[in-house]
């Protein structure tokens, strides 16, 4: 390691003017302020001289104001190729305070303009590393100009380039969505509306494109009232004889152990003969039982009862009654109607699958699913049924037209836990499988949560984009960190403090990480997720009694 009070050779260093093999006709607007003294891979340590920092203060470029700090970036020079690194730590060294060590991580590089010397042509990656004594000096708007700006690819903006406050930030919606992304942020920072901020603008920028949304706090349809489909437990109509026979088995099965066995097998036989009564069942060479052919709840209960009148003994009997008991008790439950309803036995596959995919869009290309009504015992279900048929139409339909579809899990933490129980539900199951297979059939996933440490182990890692806003726990904290590539260290220690609607970016969606302030999204397109002001509501009174009338109603018919 270099001597930090030795400082007689870094201060000629610093001071030669075009260091590097500089042309004479190029002129420096700013002068370098520190030397790379160590180089590993993927970072390198500099020491900065403190008094030219200190001078940096006062420049009218903002950027180059605040170019030493943890966060910012500098460029260094190689032959006729600007490096551009990102400071990730800063510390005072030396008897006499006046240099402080930089660890930088490198972002990427661009070309060197011959006669200005400025930056242009930015592109990820490094291919040709700083030697010991190369300099580094402080980016420029103008440089975040060329570093940022979005090339030819479909891109949309959200928001600015901190700490500038015109630099527009773009991710490009290919990337975005075909390697899947995660949208992070603690409870109170803006993540709902950070959501429909970036949902709108893809909806703005692909009219007819086909987008699913699970929303399970009914949050996202005052956002899309008018550009989306919005479905919810009094319209969704989702038909039971949709799910497969795992999903039928969190549903009518109530058994565990051995005893699950035992009435798993019984289902998938009685199952099987209700679904070979259909006439479409005739048409289909083998029959599975997890074919998506409608049959009656009457006649499953029907050969329950036949199959249960087989048997000798009356101990026997026990599985057919526990299966037969709960089909029958979901039938008659008033809040399962969106699903079991009777009304719900003809074949509507083709229109419910138009509905949800948005095939055709009329325009409006995103599918709000409300799932706060579902009855919680089958919410998992509900999901995972949606899910699951958004795999399952992307595979049967591979030797059609491409129709991409972009499913989004709002508290995605709820439906893939860490840990084991992953694949304890079919949901789990489902989403793992589409965040490692999914882009291979065109099926794109972006998951929202608050809780990212509760995501299974591996889900995040999928993501080949992710927003990180402010995370206040330092478990999430240190597992988004592992998530993230190497380069963008030195922004992720920014996370703690990040302000509202604040959001670090990182990964295939955009050129290099970068800190990004949203966009203010209009009143009429924000989620219904503002927090009640105590302060305000505490001071008015009045109607309480209707509106307790009102509740306990709504209450007693569960919305009905």
């Amino acid at each position: 390691m270099a001597d930090f009070s030795a400082n007689h050779g870094f201060d000629r260093a610093i001071t030669t003017e075009g260091g590097g093999g500089a042309s004479p006709m190029r002129q420096e607007t700013v002068e370098p302020i520190g030397i790379v003294v160590d180089i590993s891979g993927a970072s390198s340590l500099a020491i900065l001289d403190a008094d030219r920092v200190a001078a940096l203060a006062g420049h009218p470029d903002p950027v180059v104001a605040g170019a030493a700090s943890v966060g910012a970036q500098v460029k260094l020079r190689m032959g006729s190729t600007w490096l551009i690194a990102s400071i990730r730590t800063l510390k005072l060294v030396g008897d006499d305070g006046s240099r402080i060590a930089a660890q930088l991580d490198f972002l990427g590089e661009g070309s060197e303009e011959q006669l200005t010397g400025k930056l242009y042509q930015f592109r990820r990656g490094v291919t040709r590393y700083p030697t010991p004594g190369c300099e580094v000096f402080p980016v420029s708007t103008a440089d975040l100009n060329q570093i940022y700006a979005a090339d030819e690819r479909a891109h949309v903006e959200i928001g600015t380039i901190h700490p500038t406050r015109d630099i527009r930030a773009a991710v490009y919606v290919d990337a975005l969505l075909g390697k899947h992304f995660a949208l992070l942020g603690s409870t109170g920072t803006g993540k709902s509306t950070a959501a429909a901020l970036i949902l709108h603008r893809i909806c703005e920028l692909a009219p007819h494109g086909h987008i699913l949304m699970v929303d399970p706090h009914g949050e996202y349809s005052a956002a899309f009232e008018g550009t989306g489909a919005l479905y919810d437990v009094s319209n969704l109509q989702m038909p039971y004889w949709l799910m497969n026979f795992e999903e039928h088995c969190e549903v009518f099965l109530t058994s565990s152990g051995s005893a699950r066995q035992v009435d798993s097998d019984i289902l998938a036989r009685c199952l099987l003969m209700a679904k070979s009564k259909n006439r479409l069942a005739q048409d289909v060479p083998k029959l599975t039982v997890d074919a998506p052919i409608p049959y009656l709840l009457s006649d499953l209960t029907n050969i329950l009862a036949t199959e249960m009148g087989k048997m000798d003994k009356a101990t026997d009997t026990a599985p057919y009654l526990r299966i037969k008991s709960k089909v029958e008790e979901i039938k008659a439950d008033p809040r399962y109607a969106f699903m079991f309803s009777g009304m719900l036995v003809a074949d509507t596959m083709a229109g419910f699958v138009s509905r949800l995919f948005r095939l055709p869009g009329d325009h409006k290309p995103i599918s709000i699913i409300d799932v706060s009504g579902v009855p919680s015992e089958i919410t998992s279900v509900v999901v995972a049924v949606l899910s699951r048929m958004v795999f399952d139409f992307a595979i049967w339909s591979r030797a059609e037209a491409q129709h991409p579809i972009l499913l989004v899990c709002e508290e995605a933490h709820r439906y893939i836990p860490a840990g084991r129980r992953v694949d304890d539900s079919s949901v789990g199951r489902i989403l793992s499988r589409i965040a490692k297979e999914g882009r291979k059939y065109g099926v794109a996933l972006g998951l929202i949560t608050q809780r990212p440490s509760d995501l299974a182990e591996g889900v995040l890692s999928q993501c080949g984009t992710i927003l990180s806003m402010r995370l206040n726990n330092d478990r999430d904290q240190a597992y988004v960190r592992g998530a993230m590539p190497e380069g963008a260290r030195g922004f992720l220690d920014a996370l703690p403090a990040l302000r509202n609607r604040e959001c670090i970016i990182c990964g295939e969606g955009v050129a290099t990480p970068v800190r990004v302030q949203f966009d203010t999204l209009e009143e009429g397109k924000r989620p219904a997720s503002d927090d009640p002001v105590f302060s305000q509501l505490w001071r008015k009174s009045g109607g309480e009694e209707d509106l307790i009338s009102r509740t306990i109603r709504r209450w007693r018919t569960q919305g009905h």
